[in-house]
């Protein structure tokens, strides 16, 4: 039987299954790449031009526009490309270095959204200590943890799963590379046991970094609900609005970690695809 030393390739899920179907899908999916790609270029551009925006709260929002520029660039680019040439084919490496900036750029992305919600907690409910807090070597040294947090978790990751022996086939269920269906055709009991054990891990943390969230935003209502201006309330809401596509991209990585089924893959394509697109 094969295993991962002989496996060259993997086939990807077709995006439909007839030609007029991989085209629309095609263009969708274009039309998507390059809204993100406008959106969040536009946001990166207009951070680092403008000395105003120049704060804690725009400097972690450019980390999080570049970071969903990489996420969007590194699944869509390859399934696009394999609908107009009608082929289903990923070669062994480029499954695997899909597979690691896939997770590393999420695992970045996730960090990120928790230090954006601790920076909203300490400028609404502490005012007065968010300069000490929040300076600009704190925010530097926070958003590369937030970084090296993500390449670490790809790293553990990556190296666990394609370390093991393959020896059921190589299609892989889905329109990229990622953790569940990299497994399925693993014939290592103990390596399917090892990786299982870190999804599990990731999930809990993934879950504590939600629940941070979650209290740093019910903290923030609350001293928000306190103010006797409207104007004031205008103004904090305001600033916390990432928190909503936070916790929408929270919610799809514990179900994506979850192996939760989706009614049709396509859509949950698009999904995936949505997610990156929508800049705050």
């Amino acid at each position: 039987m094969p295993n991962s030393s002989s496996i060259s390739e993997f086939l990807l899920l077709a995006l439909a299954d007839t030609r007029q179907l991989q085209l629309l899908h095609f263009w969708l999916l274009l039309g998507i790449y390059l809204a993100a790609l406008l959106g969040n270029g536009l946001i990166s551009t207009a951070v680092a031009c403008d000395h105003r925006l120049h704060t804690p709260m725009y400097f972690f929002l450019l980390n999080l526009a570049l970071l969903d520029l990489g996420c969007i660039s590194t699944t869509l680019p390859k399934a696009m490309a394999n609908a107009p040439w009608h082929t289903r084919l990923i070669s062994y490496a480029g499954c695997a270095t899909q597979f690691f900036f896939f997770l590393f750029l999420f695992g970045a992305e996730y960090s990120i959204l928790t230090i954006m919600s601790y920076d909203r907690y300490v400028a609404i409910c502490k005012p007065l200590h968010y300069g000490t807090l929040l300076g600009s070597r704190a925010c530097a040294t926070m958003a590369a943890a937030a970084w090296v947090t993500g390449l670490l978790y790809s790293l553990l990751h990556t190296a666990s799963t394609f370390s093991q022996a393959l020896c059921r086939g190589k299609v892989v269920n889905q329109f990229f590379c990622e953790i569940p269906h990299i497994l399925k055709p693993s014939c290592s009991e103990s390596g399917s046991l090892r990786e299982t054990g870190f999804i599990v891990l990731s999930v809990l943390a993934i879950y504590g970094c939600f629940a941070f969230i979650l209290f740093s935003y019910v903290q923030i209502f609350r001293a928000v609900l306190r103010m006797p201006s409207e104007q004031g309330w205008h103004k904090a809401f305001s600033t916390s609005l990432p928190w909503h596509r936070g916790r929408e991209n929270v919610l799809a990585v514990c179900s994506r970690e979850l192996r939760t089924p989706v009614p049709h893959a396509a859509a949950a394509m698009v999904a995936q695809a949505l997610l990156p697109s929508r800049v705050p």
